[in-house]
């Protein structure tokens, strides 16, 4: 959907009043309707933005006589700018609540847009500012959402109550029910799933003007055209379960545009890409799955986390991988193509595929566990990570469109999956890479994480090897010992043995006194 076009007709009317000098038109029915199309209180205006006021001053200080004053006014007026920016911040701050336990029992009367946050958190850190803006905007706007946060560490026990699993986790909660959201984490994305959430599930389109209006304002949008039926049952159940992503009208048969040709009543249909489809119960399946795979627009810019989301649509996509950098003619053709492929061929291929292009092979080299060359043309299975790669030279769509439809009969040998081998392959390819990944960020941390474990180890192994070897030459040592006496005692034995044997032959000899003595003590 269009981001940023609420405030973009916010400002139209204060510019055409000025070049036309009358006073401005009232808005159209269709902008009281939604809230992020409401005109801003002035005396709110541009303070969107963290510290916008303190960078517009900080510019008049560096141009005006300011900056040549004397040291002393320059530090009054720096420290002035420090001031506003410290006033902002906090003016910022004061438009979201901390929660604590007390919110658990008094969250029901309101609708809540709430962070679960951890203090030690990076990316927690890094959406506080972000958060604040969204706070601030929330209020401009007259919103009935109120914006919080709460430390899921020291309320852990609401956390876990609201299924927190991870930080930092965004919820809108509303009555019973709570909804996640999955989106980028900017101001305007999340202001606009704040939007959507909050306000009804199915929003009614009473007139042709408000549907050309929706039809500006929302790049995909689906509607329900007819009256009480099982259909808009399965309707009402689908939008329940996906407003997270998208938008859910109403409608009768002479709001619709004339261009639009519907077969039978009731229906539902999704707009898209300046045309529309039709959902047919016998081909498309399940209501909701059906709604769930065409919340895309059918070409996209796909980025790690968009190809993560159409993981749940079952489709086939087609990536043109490119450098957007480089401005050669293989480039452009084949994103060209793949365009070509999206819009002339949709009727064929929506059901089945999604198109897009990515900048850059890093992740999905890292996707595939190989190194794909640039430009090139990858079709990925994003339900049982399967790939397919060009066999063929890509000449024009046709070429193109020939692909996929081998692809589709069976024709072109898909590579990866989710088997045993390709899942040990994979925990080996992401060990290797995390420990190239710390080398090359930090090396003596590198050295320090795998280094010192290794020496620990080293030295543990030397030391049970020198202990056997020590051991054994003991051992040893007491054998040898050990034959020595015992080849000793014969010895003795027979020495003692020949003066009893000498004696028969002779007399014996008298021995010294001193040695008598000896043998006495």
């Amino acid at each position: 959907m269009r981001r940023g076009s609420a405030h973009a007709q916010r400002r139209r009317p204060a510019r055409s009043w000025e070049s036309r000098g009358g006073p401005p038109a009232p808005p159209p029915p269709c902008v009281q309707s939604f809230p992020s199309a409401r005109p801003r209180p002035a005396s709110l205006s541009g303070s969107s933005s963290l510290g916008r006021r303190c960078l517009f001053l900080l510019r008049g200080l560096c141009s005006s006589p300011v900056a040549s004053m004397a040291p002393r006014r320059r530090g009054a007026g720096l420290r002035l700018c420090a001031t506003v920016f410290l006033l902002d911040m906090a003016f910022c701050k004061g438009f979201v609540e901390d929660l604590d336990e007390s919110f658990k029992d008094n969250r029901k009367d309101d609708i809540w847009l709430v962070d679960f946050y951890a203090p030690w958190c990076g990316h927690c850190k890094k959406l506080e500012p972000i958060w604040n803006e969204v706070g601030l905007e929330m209020k401009s706007i007259g919103s009935p959402v109120k914006v919080g946060k709460m430390d899921a560490t020291s309320y852990s026990s609401i956390a876990s109550e609201f299924g927190v699993r991870g930080y930092p986790t965004i919820k809108l909660l509303k009555g019973d029910l709570a909804y996640n959201y999955r989106g980028p984490r900017t101001k305007d994305d999340i202001i606009e799933f704040a939007h959507r959430v909050s306000g009804a599930l199915i929003r009614p389109l009473p007139s042709q003007q408000m549907f050309e209006h929706v039809q500006k304002r929302h790049r995909v949008f689906f509607v329900y055209i007819g009256g009480e039926s099982p259909l808009k049952e399965k309707y009402i159940d689908a939008a329940s379960e996906l407003i997270v992503y998208t938008y859910f009208f109403s409608a009768s048969e002479d709001v619709v545009p004339e261009y639009v040709i519907l077969k039978e009543m009731p229906a539902v249909l999704v707009f898209k890409d300046e045309t529309y489809f039709v959902y047919d119960e016998y081909e498309d399946g399940d209501l909701s799955s059906w709604i769930n795979r065409e919340r895309f627009q059918n070409y996209l810019t796909v980025d790690g986390f968009l190809l993560y989301e159409l993981g749940d649509t079952g489709k086939l996509v087609a990536i043109a991988v490119i450098d957007e950098k480089n401005t050669s003619n293989e480039h452009t053709r084949l994103k060209s193509i793949i365009q070509e492929v999206a819009r002339d061929y949709r009727d064929q291929f929506h059901r089945d595929f999604q198109f897009g292009h990515m900048d850059g092979n890093d992740y999905i080299n890292t996707l595939l566990m190989d190194e794909l060359k640039v430009p090139t043309v990858v079709v990925l299975n994003t339900s049982n990570q399967q790939y397919f790669l060009l066999d063929r030279q890509i000449g024009s769509a046709e070429d193109m469109a020939h692909f996929i439809r081998d692809i589709l009969d069976g024709t072109v040998p898909a590579q990866g999956g989710d088997s045993i081998l390709q899942r040990l392959k994979r925990i080996i390819f992401d060990a290797k890479s995390t420990i190239v990944s710390i080398f090359k960020s930090s090396p003596l941390m590198g050295c320090f994480l795998f280094g010192l474990p290794l020496g620990v180890i080293s030295i543990m192994c030397y030391g049970i090897y020198t202990a056997d070897t020590d051991g054994g030459y003991i051992e040893e040592r007491y054998e040898v010992s050990r034959s020595e006496i015992e080849s000793q005692e014969p010895v003795e034995e027979s020495k003692e043995q020949e003066p009893s044997d000498g004696a028969t032959l002779g007399p014996r000899v008298q021995e010294p006194k001193d040695v008598l003595e000896k043998k006495k003590d």
